[in-house]
């Protein structure tokens, strides 16, 4: 499928709505000049991109899923964190919060650290201590992904979150900011339209934690890799993760069984700290 043609159909589409496109670019998180090159058929369009637009205009769901169909040529891609950092982190995360916004489900795993959603900005910091960045890049991150918390707040809104229990030991900040970490993670799972389940360390396991991702209903998944963060609308593809997701699930704890078990990684930072 030639990237003219979905390009022409946006735009189309936007006619038709009597739309102006600073308003259609500024509702979907992008400059005007992308929104006109995607249009144009000089940019190829990203599936979130594709997403971010059909929002921004409003259409009905039978055309939604008419121009995400164009778009599955292109419906599993790769960008490079290398990518993401040149043209500013924070500019994805705004990207993000776009397709959040847009959400009704939200279901995420993570082996690897907090969800952002749930970070605390001390926790942030300290995630992107390697990155190398500029203190200006540092704090328009921070802020970008702390602007981000504000959906879960919707409560027409639901959240399943998935850590490992190793996520909750590993010292991304030192004993008392992760003890603040914790905290938080106890707090938000009070939330009546938010889940956050922990995978224990020990008992038998449904597979290996390979990698994060993110399902956005069933319409769209993330999987975050080392050096990329790989996006697909792929059907197979995401009933692949969301099965993997329900394994894990069903190991999980929840309630108040996952606050007993967090508090008791809290308590022990903070005697770690006491004593250090």
């Amino acid at each position: 499928m030639k990237i003219t043609d979905i390009g022409q159909a946006l735009r189309e589409l936007r006619e038709a709505g009597g739309k102006q496109a600073k308003a259609v670019a500024r509702g979907a998180v992008m400059s005007p000049s992308k929104l006109s090159k995607i249009e144009n058929g000089v940019l190829a369009p990203s599936v979130i991109d594709v997403e971010r637009i059909l929002t921004a205009l409003d259409v009905s769901e039978a055309a939604k899923v008419r121009l995400m169909e164009l778009a599955r040529q292109a419906a599993t891609e790769a960008t490079a964190w290398r990518i993401y950092r040149r043209s500013g982190l924070h500019k994805h995360q705004e990207e993000i919060r776009a397709i959040e916004a847009s959400t009704t489900l939200l279901r995420l795993f993570q082996p690897s650290c907090v969800p952002g959603l749930l970070q605390t900005p001390e926790y942030v910091r300290g995630i992107l201590r390697d990155w190398d960045l500029t203190e200006d890049a540092l704090e328009k991150m921070v802020g970008a992904r702390l602007k981000r918390h504000d959906v879960l707040h919707d409560e027409g809104r639901r959240f399943h979150f998935l850590v490992t229990e190793s996520v909750l030991r590993w010292e991304v900040v030192k004993a008392r900011p992760m003890a603040m970490q914790l905290d938080k993670l106890i707090s938000m799972s009070r939330f009546p339209n938010i889940t956050i389940g922990v995978i224990p360390q020990r008992g038998d396991k449904p597979g290996l934690p390979t990698s994060a991702f993110a399902l956005f209903d069933t319409r769209l998944a993330t999987i975050e890799v080392p050096h990329a963060e790989i996006t697909t609308s792929e059907i197979p593809d995401i009933d692949l993760y969301l099965k993997k997701f329900q394994k894990f699930d069903r190991v999980a704890v929840t309630g108040e069984g996952m606050r007993a078990l967090v508090a008791g990684i809290r308590d022990d930072f903070l005697r770690q700290r006491e004593t250090g």
